[in-house]
């Protein structure tokens, strides 16, 4: 038996934040990406999927429980701001940042998300 041994990452499931009235955001605004801004977006939350946890340039921690994935696209930096459940990543929201400081109504809402989310959790 070896004396130290690597840690085993875990793999999530990339699940989409789904709205009481049974919208899927995240998955609706990737839907509306060119097919090579698709590819990028889904290539990084591969890695994450694949490699959590890592920090910057991909990933970072914004607030308790709550982490965004950093991807480069055409119009600016895509933020996709998810959580961690179980063996799942819960991809709450997403946003093309443009500025230089993260838009409070965007962390907002991730926010506001994450919350439904744990509520939801806790009546199932």
């Amino acid at each position: 038996m070896e004396k130290y041994q690597k840690r085993a990452k875990s793999i999530f499931t990339a699940v989409f934040f789904e709205t009481e009235s049974g919208k899927q955001p995240v998955r609706e605004f990737i839907n509306s990406l060119t097919r090579e801004e698709k590819k990028e977006i889904g290539a990084d939350i591969r890695t994450v999927q694949r490699g959590f946890p890592m920090g910057l340039p991909l990933v970072r921690k914004v607030k308790p429980d709550l982490w965004e994935i950093r991807s480069t696209i055409k119009d600016g930096i895509c933020r996709v701001f998810f959580t961690l459940h179980k063996e799942n990543m819960i991809l709450l929201h997403v946003f093309v940042k443009k500025t230089q400081k993260t838009p409070l109504k965007e962390l907002d809402l991730a926010s506001e998300r994450l919350k439904e989310f744990k509520k939801i959790q806790k009546q199932s």
